[in-house]
């Protein structure tokens, strides 16, 4: 009998946004699958769990998810976790779970936290429809013209909805210094910054009004910024 693949949503920031249900999931399967080990371990140590672990990133999530099917399909039962948040949405995963669809393996969800929808939630946006974007080129040039083509859009009516954009911790500044650049100072922002930690807070302005806060209070940690809608 073939076994399970649990894709299970972990905190992003405060270990206690664990749910019941992940916790009572993570204790019974076979083995879990991380992205990192450092950071899986910390985790379930946290929980005083034990487990067996498989590293799953993007690197050799070809190769590794093969050999999770093959465990899978001998009837084992397996968690798959990402650093923080929900699995494969903006992480690896994809691949595996392409693979169980294809071999017949049932997939369940462990729904749980999500910067994506506690960063809209809290920030007093048009929540009716939303862009998600995500995350934009790491390379200055790309980067640059994807958001000059999402100022076309804008331009051209092609959506009238809040734009979430995603990025790492220490391109905050180089992101807002873009978007006052390209979609305008005047743009209207929400920063949602370190969620669920102890220095969450959202800063609600203009891309310049937000650039001088960044550069005032020497801000740098995770966050989800939010274009609001014009």
């Amino acid at each position: 009998m073939k076994g399970e693949l649990y894709i299970v949503s972990t905190p992003i920031g405060n270990y206690d946004d664990i749910t019941l249900r992940a916790l009572k999931v993570l204790k019974s399967v076979d083995l879990i699958v991380c992205e990192e080990f450092k950071e899986a371990r910390r985790l379930l140590s946290y929980y005083k769990i034990e487990k067996e672990l498989i590293n799953l990133n993007e690197h050799n999530e070809e190769e590794t998810s093969n050999e999770i099917i093959e465990k899978l399909t001998a009837g084992k039962n397996i968690a798959l976790i990402s650093d923080c948040g929900t699995p494969v949405f903006s992480d690896p995963g994809k691949v595996l779970v392409d693979l169980c669809i294809q071999n017949e393996i049932k997939i369940v969800p462990v729904p749980g936290a999500s910067s994506l929808l506690s960063a809209l939630v809290a920030s007093g946006t048009d929540l009716n429809r939303f862009y998600y974007y995500g995350w934009l080129s790491p390379k200055k040039e790309l980067r640059r013209k994807q958001l000059l083509d999402l100022k076309k859009r804008k331009s051209a009516g092609s959506f009238g909805e809040t734009v979430v954009l995603m990025e790492t911790p220490y391109r905050l500044k180089t992101l807002l210094i873009d978007i006052a650049k390209i979609l305008g100072e005047k743009t209207n922002c929400v920063l949602a910054f370190e969620l669920t930690t102890e220095k969450e807070n959202f800063y609600r302005g203009t891309a310049e009004q937000l650039l001088k806060i960044v550069n005032d209070k020497k801000l740098k940690g995770e966050f989800v910024l939010i274009l609001d809608k014009e």
